[in-house]
């Protein structure tokens, strides 16, 4: 049996149970959710869910949401399952195991049929395996690393699964913002884009982007988060979205 820990995230508000080796909850999974809107009565896919932390973070915040998890590795689908029993949200969540690049005709049978879904989020693997350095751990590498092509691949899955107007929210790179925008202007609009910062006046390490589907909006280019001061202690603002006390503009309806 794979070795696992029991983690609190959101100031204590989720416990999520991951394996202690390969890829590990981090910020980026608690700032896709805090960027993510939704209402309740809503259905929301998380595609790359790993061990859930996104999914069911969003469904603390938003009640009677219907959440559903999708996630390559079998392993980690039974492991967000399992959060989603603990965290006593099974009733709305489920976790399947299922490549987000599989044919439309294997999400139809999995019962995600086209347009069923109001938002879609997702953390797709961004390091490309031809220009950075990945991870021997296998689990680690699945997360983050993939070919160039397998963003704008889970874009068109999101814009597939979502109903007319609905939203796409997503974290990807700084320096791949041209990737985003790119893969994006294939049946989104409305784009809007939220710089992360690790440190005051430094380049940008993360984007948030949310877009709608076929919207006509302009772009719109959001002020940034920074999440530690100069001195390396979290920003206040920072602190606040990681604990789950508020959400980022992005989430704004």
């Amino acid at each position: 049996m794979t070795e696992f820990s029991d983690d609190a995230i959101l100031g204590g508000a989720l416990t999520i149970r991951q394996p202690r080796r390969g890829h590990r909850v981090g910020h980026d999974a608690i700032l896709l959710a805090a960027a993510t809107p939704a209402r309740a009565g809503e259905h929301v896919i998380e595609l790359g869910a790993g061990v859930g932390a996104a999914g069911l973070a969003l469904a603390r915040r938003v009640p009677e949401l219907t959440v559903t998890l999708v996630e390559l590795d079998r392993e980690l689908a039974e492991f967000a399952a399992k959060n989603a029993e603990l965290n006593h949200l099974s009733a709305n969540v489920r976790a399947l195991a299922l490549d987000a690049t599989a044919p439309a005709r294997t999400f139809a049978a999995a019962g995600l049929a086209p347009g069923i879904a109001a938002r879609v989020l997702m953390n797709p693997p961004f390091n490309d395996p031809a220009r950075q350095k990945v991870s021997p751990n296998e689990a680690r590498r699945l997360a983050h690393a993939a070919a160039p092509d397998v963003l704008a691949t889970w874009v068109r899955r999101a814009a597939l699964l979502l109903a007319p107007s609905g939203t796409l929210t997503l974290v990807w790179r700084a320096d791949g913002l041209g990737d985003v925008l790119a893969a994006l202007g294939r049946g989104f609009g409305g784009v809007m884009v939220m710089p992360v910062h690790g440190k005051p006046d430094a380049a940008a390490i993360r984007i948030l982007v949310r877009a709608t589907k076929a919207s006509r909006a302009p772009l719109s280019l959001l002020p940034g988060l920074t999440l530690n001061d100069a001195q390396g202690r979290p920003t206040p603002e920072a602190q606040a979205v990681l604990r789950g006390l508020s959400i980022l503009p992005l989430a704004r309806l």
